[in-house]
């Protein structure tokens, strides 16, 4: 038997950005969005029909959520989503400041 030597490396604390992610700055905000929706859906015991008539969004829309499919969702959308079916929710965004070397990514155009 060999023994195969390990590489310990310490971790961002984002591991979209560890796997060099793109989007790695708002993935894990997308992430705990998503994952609020659908404890408010499941608390509320709603089908994505039923979320879908409250809010106005698409079947699609909370289907994509509870696949984590959430690509083609804006955080505003994501947002929106939570707020309707639940108004006593309160969203808070933290920007954590960057990592020394990492600029600003251009914004598309």
């Amino acid at each position: 038997m060999t023994q195969e030597e390990t590489e310990l490396v310490r971790g961002s604390g984002n591991v979209f950005c560890d796997s060099g992610d793109p989007d790695a700055d708002i993935r894990p905000a997308k992430a705990i969005l998503a994952s609020q929706i659908i404890a408010v859906i499941d608390g509320i015991a709603l089908s994505a029909r039923k979320a879908a008539s409250m809010t106005g969004f698409a079947v699609a829309g909370f289907s994509r959520v509870r696949n984590a499919d959430l690509g083609r969702l804006t955080l505003v959308r994501l947002i929106k989503m939570l707020w309707t079916p639940a108004d006593s929710i309160k969203v808070t965004i933290q920007l954590a400041p960057r990592p020394a070397g990492q600029g600003i990514l251009p914004l598309p155009v």
